[in-house]
């Protein structure tokens, strides 16, 4: 059974790819030019340049069965407002419709929780749930919103299509890295000595892997599955931080208008300097919001896996430590 796969190269497309090639399925993998092959290094990978807006993307999927469309364009700043929409939105239209055109027979499309929004402080919400476009923060969630609605649309006209939410993935080959892993990057290098009052819904990456591919296997057309495990405060996961790696924990919280503050003079004042910011609007703005979900019908419908966070913690960072991603930069 040959498969494509977007975002081969990511975080959670690397352990998707590998769980694929364990599960014995034969891997090809869209691949931009300018993308770091370090993840997919000497794993029995097909490889093809493309581009998700290609409109001849259609061709590369001839010969596979199915597709997970794992890519997207992430990123907090404001500025990247027209990439966010063109990559996320208009590239999920164009991929669905190239799988559509080149007969594939059946469609994973990896959306996530940020699609979804936060329920009330403290309360976990499940598939159900939708905040309304207007209310979800920064042009990110708003552009995976309207992406999962792409997936939404193709499968009401008949095309096999379904939907996986990933929460917040921990683990290795997280190359860029990701939000949580810059978390705990941050906390290894010392760099966090507070913590804002949040929370987040916490999954080892390697359940996201098989929760795609169960989805694969297992999931309805149409139907959204989060793909979750333990709700947990920052405070939390960096106190089980500390008891996996010695150091100590931050102490302190610090109030939300202060990052706000730095946030805001850095992207409405210093990016208008021309100078880089260091902390995204968007970003700060989100992690006042307690992001905490309910993953229970992937564990029902599709088996998903519920591993411990204690292991995926221990093996982020030891895969960090192997990388020396570790030291100040």
């Amino acid at each position: 059974m040959r498969v494509f796969v977007t975002g081969g190269t990511g975080f959670v497309g690397a352990n998707l790819v590998r769980l694929l090639l364990q599960e014995g399925y034969t891997v090809r993998a869209l691949v931009r030019a300018s993308s770091r092959l370090d993840n997919l290094q000497n794993l029995d990978v097909e490889l093809v340049n493309g581009d998700l807006n290609d409109p001849e993307l259609w061709q590369q999927m001839l010969g596979c069965q199915y597709v997970f469309h794992v890519a997207a364009h992430y990123s907090l700043w404001q500025k990247d407002r027209e990439a966010l929409y063109q990559n996320n939105v208009l590239g999920t239209r164009n991929v669905l419709t190239s799988a559509q055109k080149a007969g594939i027979e059946k469609t994973v499309y990896t959306s996530s929780v940020a699609a979804i929004g936060v329920g009330a402080a403290g309360t976990a919400v499940d598939e159900t749930y939708q905040s309304p476009l207007e209310k979800l923060v920064g042009h990110y969630k708003k552009s995976k919103f309207l992406a999962e609605q792409e997936a939404m649309q193709a499968a009401r006209n008949g095309q096999d299509v379904v939907v996986v939410n990933p929460a917040s993935p921990i683990g290795a080959w997280d190359i860029k890295p990701t939000p949580t892993g810059d978390i705990i990057l941050r906390f290894l290098r010392r760099q966090m000595p507070f913590y804002m009052q949040t929370g987040l819904n916490f999954i080892d990456v390697r359940d996201v892997a098989w929760g795609h591919l169960l989805a694969l296997q297992r999931g309805r057309s149409g139907e959204r599955y989060i793909l979750g495990n333990q709700n947990l405060s920052l405070k939390q996961l960096l106190d089980e931080l500390a008891l996996i790696t010695g150091l100590d924990a931050p102490k302190n919280g610090i109030p939300a208008w202060l990052p706000l503050s730095v946030a805001w003079f850095d992207e409405k004042i210093l990016a208008q300097l021309g100078k880089p910011p260091s902390v995204p609007l968007d970003g700060v703005r989100m992690a006042t919001q307690t992001m905490y979900y309910d993953a229970s019908k992937a564990v029902r419908e599709l088996g998903l896996p519920q591993s411990s966070l204690t292991v995926a913690l221990q093996n982020a960072v030891d895969w960090f430590l192997s990388q020396g991603m570790c030291s100040p930069s």
